[in-house]
């Protein structure tokens, strides 16, 4: 197997963006997570519905996708692992995670649901780590 490799910073970096996109998510703070995203980024976190395009309609997907949970109280942990990031000619780096939502009811054994397998493609700007694009696909629908 062939792989091209990024620094460990780097590899750290990127760990440490996700911690904090997916701590944001997890505590509601979603006007965070949607700034993680470029301005025109994409966004295709559901099987059946449409990527959405740019950070303004991100964060509308996402109030919208939301308000489901309104007298829901389960918490949701995401949790990312195996990442692997490609370097690409263009300065960019591929991301695919394998990823594991916990759902945990009052009084309830934790729950997996979903399995997944998340796609990004990561901007790298001064400094700065934005997503260009994610994509979600489910392991049990494939």
């Amino acid at each position: 197997m062939t792989a091209t490799t990024v620094s460990s910073d780097l590899y750290t970096q990127v760990q440490h963006f996700y911690a904090r996109q997916m701590q944001a998510l997890d505590n509601g703070r979603i006007e965070e997570y949607a700034a993680t995203f470029t301005k025109d980024g994409s966004f295709q976190h559901s099987p059946g519905i449409d990527p959405v395009l740019g950070r303004d309609n991100i964060l509308a997907e996402l109030r919208s996708f939301l308000k489901k949970y309104d007298d829901d109280p389960t918490q949701r942990r995401h949790y990312f692992n195996q990442m692997i990031l490609d370097p690409q000619e263009d300065g960019s780096l591929r991301s695919t995670v394998y990823a594991l939502i916990i759902r945990v009811r009052p009084n309830e054994q934790p729950e997996v649901w979903p399995s997944t397998v998340v796609h990004d493609v990561i901007d790298l700007t001064d400094g700065e780590i934005l997503l260009r694009s994610r994509s979600v696909s489910y392991d049990q629908l494939v």
